[in-house]
């Protein structure tokens, strides 16, 4: 299933999106023309005004990817008629700020010793952001903005919060109702799951399923807080039983010992990886405490993130609904829906109880990709200029790279038909990036553009 394409009228005022069908035969009528590629949109020729169905569009905000849906109010109930997935470029720019950062201590060590750090001095200004965190807000903030530019949007609705994390400390914040709800033991274990990384907190297995356990257990005096909850799979969760942390992993690590033997007697171990997997054996205990009393403090950074895009999304208008992940996992298993991006912010919130999407659909893939580089010289790992200055124009033959082009060549040994990104260069040699190979060497009057560059990298 494809995404409705979105529709314009003559005074590029956005109408209801319609089916693929349908615009193809307005397309084929004469009646519209294509006004942008990705996401597809068309513009009427002549039509003016028409009526519209509320419109939400829904956001799930990640530290990588963010899942977008368009949610329609039809008579049949909220349908998901348009899907995205926004990958996010925050570690490229956290490196490239690492690497600038290197190259200019290196240039102030050799030149200007004599110079007193002056780090001490600036101040950040109230609400500063790291820039690879400040990005993911830009370019959410952005797509909703472009959407309500191509779509009837009449509000919002987004994942605010990953974790309820007051409801957690003090289940007893919003009732004994919600304490012993279902909804709560689902922002507990997703907690949990994202604390010790999906990971048995005892043997270190992966893929299997997990369960709570209780790192004091509850018949010694232990209490049902998060800081005392762990992740283990089934084996380790029997064999702890009611037994106290340190008497079961020091029996563990007698189990492991005699496993390890057994399997020497069958294959020759490096004698490094031994001692590094006994002193990973010996420090087992500290590192479990240390994990248990760790706190909610990603959970906040990331809770203080999405704070912030909240309040930068009320600045554009529309009523905003909000929810926790552990309600948006609950809706989702609710509707027996499987795990992915968009289908996590289609089931965002209260209304996400009840929303109709078809699993098979093909959300846009988004990928930003920025606008090129401001650095006008290459460096080397020691700050050394290498190679040329880079050249000011952008703009080689009509096109710059980054644009998507299509190239119909009919000479050379580079013929056929090509659809991806242009690289241009002042010779007019240009390289074409598709979805699965590199074609060098293509010349630039084979190239037709179909979308300019707009930061962005898109993949149906």
């Amino acid at each position: 299933m494809q995404n409705r394409v979105f529709v314009l009228d003559a005074q590029r005022a956005p109408l209801m999106p319609c089916h693929p069908a349908r615009a193809r035969a307005l397309l084929r009528q004469r009646k519209a023309a294509v006004f942008r590629r990705f996401p597809f949109t068309i513009i009427l020729n002549e039509r003016n005004g028409g009526g519209t169905q509320n419109l939400t569009i829904r956001s799930d905000p990640g530290s990588k990817t963010t899942g977008l849906a368009l949610v329609a109010a039809f008579r049949r109930g909220l349908t998901v008629i348009w899907a995205g997935e926004l990958a996010h470029r925050g570690h490229i720019i956290h490196v490239a700020l690492e690497r600038r950062s290197d190259q200019r201590h290196s240039r102030r060590s050799r030149k200007t010793r004599h110079r007193a750090p002056r780090f001490d001095h600036r101040t950040r200004p109230a609400g500063w952001l790291p820039p690879s965190i400040l990005h993911r807000v830009v370019t959410v903030v952005t797509w909703h903005k472009r959407l309500m530019r191509w779509a009837p949007i009449t509000d919002a609705s987004m994942e605010r919060v990953r974790f309820d994390m007051q409801a957690m400390q003090n289940p007893g914040i919003s009732g004994t109702e919600y304490q012993q709800g279902t909804l709560f033991g689902y922002e507990v274990r997703e907690y949990l799951l994202e604390k010790w990384m999906r990971t048995c907190t005892y043997c270190d297995a992966q893929g299997v399923p997990l369960e709570i356990d209780h790192v004091h257990p509850r018949s010694l005096g232990g209490s049902d807080r998060v800081s005392n909850l762990a992740i283990a799979c089934h084996d380790c969760n029997q064999a702890k039983g009611n037994q106290p942390l340190a008497i079961f992993l020091q029996k563990d690590a007698g189990r492991r010992e005699r496993q390890k033997r057994f399997a020497a007697a069958y294959a020759d171990n490096v004698p490094k990886k031994r001692e590094e997997r006994e002193q990973h054996e010996a420090n087992r205990l500290e590192r479990v405490l240390k994990q248990v009393k760790a706190p909610l403090r990603d959970a906040a950074a990331v809770n203080a993130t999405r704070n912030i895009l909240f309040e930068r999304l009320l600045d554009l208008g529309l009523p905003i609904e909000t929810g926790s992940g552990g309600r948006t996992k609950f809706n989702r298993s609710l509707q027996h829906y499987p795990k992915a991006h968009w289908i996590d912010a289609a089931c965002v919130g209260k209304t996400g109880e009840c929303v109709r999407l078809d699993p098979m659909m093909r959300p846009l893939q988004i990928t930003a990709a920025g606008h090129g580089r401001r650095q006008m010289q290459n460096m080397t790992k020691k700050g050394f200029p290498r190679g040329k200055a880079k050249s000011r124009q952008k703009i080689y033959f009509g096109l710059q790279t980054g644009d998507m082009v299509r190239a119909v060549v009919t000479d050379g040994k580079h013929v056929g038909t090509y659809v991806g990104r242009v690289l241009c260069r002042k010779s007019g040699s240009f390289d074409i990036k598709t979805e699965s190979d590199r074609i060098g060497g293509v010349p630039h009057r084979y190239c037709h553009p179909i979308h300019r560059s707009d930061g962005y990298r898109y993949v149906h």
